[in-house]
């Protein structure tokens, strides 16, 4: 079963109170997992990073053979696909986590998005901030 994750994170100011969400749809688009989650003051791409780093592991939870990410964060899908590299300090923790769950995971791929096509995701992101 290859499964689709979005995910997404969000600051209000950056850094600013901060929040993630992510979507872990089956091949049919039953959804099998969603959370949206605030995490204190960070950064919008330290967000975007949680979400990604708690999808992936909702993922091996639950035993999804393949996965595709779906973000509409150019920066975290260039990084994970090893295009960019990590300058960031706050960002390098995260990004290891994210690297050993997808080795984990075995056959993951990253899909950029525009926001428009991450509309789940960015909405926990808004409902998780809007209830701190």
């Amino acid at each position: 079963m290859k499964a689709l994750l979005y995910t997404d994170g969000g600051a209000r100011g950056n850094p600013g109170p901060a929040a993630y969400g992510f979507v872990l749809e089956a091949e049919d688009g039953t959804v099998l997992a969603a959370e949206g989650e605030a995490i204190g003051v960070a950064t919008n791409n330290v967000a975007e990073y949680s979400g990604l780093v708690a999808g992936l592991r909702r993922a091996l939870e639950l035993h999804v053979p393949e996965l595709e990410v779906v973000s509409d964060s150019e920066l975290m899908v260039k990084q994970m696909r090893g295009e960019y590299r990590v300058k960031n300090e706050a960002l390098r923790a995260l990004f290891l986590e994210a690297s050993r769950l997808v080795r984990e995971l075995g056959a993951v791929e990253f899909r950029h998005v525009r926001r428009a096509h991450n509309e789940l995701a960015d909405r926990l992101v808004n409902e998780a901030l809007d209830a701190v």
